[in-house]
């Protein structure tokens, strides 16, 4: 029954009914729309308050505390992408390309989704900890690199050279927003940190929830493609995001996180890039299917993590947290 209730809990929470929104005004054909600029603007604003949240709380903690999570990110970031990659070409018959691509996609993650899940977990009064948003920044990249060396490994047809690779990562908006934020929320100070909290940490969830109403516009036109995808892929997306999550979960509770940082690090897991997986994806390996693995993560992936599985972590992590 608790599980029933996290579950509808999340339904209705405003953030989820936004999305919703966005769906339902593709598929009604409303002439809703959200200019460019402004989406970009709300992503810009996201990123770094996500950053500065996560800076804020890290200056607190020693490195000693954060050497263990970001160990574990390095492992999981960069086992994900291998079990992805071999098991979409032996179970799917993916091409090495494809294979690839979805495993840079699944491998990385997803920040919408980690933001949601930080907006479900302070409902749900659940705490977690502080460093959460240097574990999201740590995972963008490994999962990213290794597809790439399992392209190259597998197919002739990767283009770009490695390093480019990398290079397309950590000069994407995603990971130096990030790391602005982080950097000033651990060398703001208090007083640094009290001007800015008015600006970054009061206002997040009302324009989460404006980021999510063009994220459900976005995914309610990718799911209009998503007829033509196979069965199997379907099954993957929301399979595959359930068994990292798992994973996570049992490798951050290994390590000794709190039910709520362990329940952020699986969401993490099971979350699925669209913004800085496509990027390098599309520079390394042009052959590779966007109808793949665009709609695979944003049309299904994503959708399903929003509604059912951030709740559905949560309920599942009580195996390992007994109340």
């Amino acid at each position: 029954m608790d599980s029933l209730y996290l579950l509808l809990a999340n339904l209705i929470s405003p953030p989820v009914i936004a999305f919703a929104a966005g769906v339902i005004a593709v598929r009604v054909g409303s002439d809703l729309r959200f200019p460019e600029q402004v989406y970009q603007g709300l992503t810009i604003y996201l990123l770094l308050a996500i950053g500065f949240k996560g800076g804020s709380a890290m200056a607190s903690y020693s490195l000693a505390d954060l050497a263990l999570p970001l160990g574990a990110t390095l492992l999981i970031g960069s086992l994900i992408p291998v079990i992805v990659f071999f098991s979409t070409r032996k179970i799917l018959g993916l091409s090495a390309s494809n294979a690839a691509a979805l495993a840079a996609h699944y491998g990385s993650v997803s920040a919408v989704t980690f933001m949601a899940c930080l907006a479900f977990l302070n409902q749900r009064g659940v705490d977690y900890e502080g460093f959460m948003p240097a574990v999201m920044a740590a995972m963008e990249i490994p999962a990213i690199l290794v597809a790439m060396l399992l392209a190259k490994r597998f197919s002739a047809r990767a283009k770009a050279p490695l390093m480019d690779s990398i290079h397309e990562v950590i000069t994407g908006k995603t990971f130096i927003l990030l790391l602005c934020g982080l950097v000033c929320g651990i060398t703001a100070g208090d007083h640094g940190r009290e001007l800015l909290n008015p600006f970054f940490i009061t206002p997040f969830y009302g324009v989460l929830m404006l980021f999510l109403l063009e994220m459900g516009l976005i995914a309610g036109a990718k799911l209009r493609e998503a007829g033509g995808i196979s069965k199997g892929l379907v099954a993957f997306a929301i399979l595959a995001p359930i068994a990292q999550a798992c994973l996570g979960l049992l490798l951050a509770w290994g390590i000794g996180l709190s039910q709520g940082g362990a329940v952020t690090f699986a969401v993490l897991a099971a979350s699925a890039s669209y913004i800085a997986a496509p990027a390098a994806v599309r520079a390394a390996l042009p052959h590779a299917d966007p109808a793949i693995y665009v709609t695979t993560s944003l049309a299904i992936t994503f959708p399903f993590n929003l509604v059912v599985g951030i709740p559905l972590y949560l309920a599942i992590s009580g195996l390992l947290y007994p109340a």
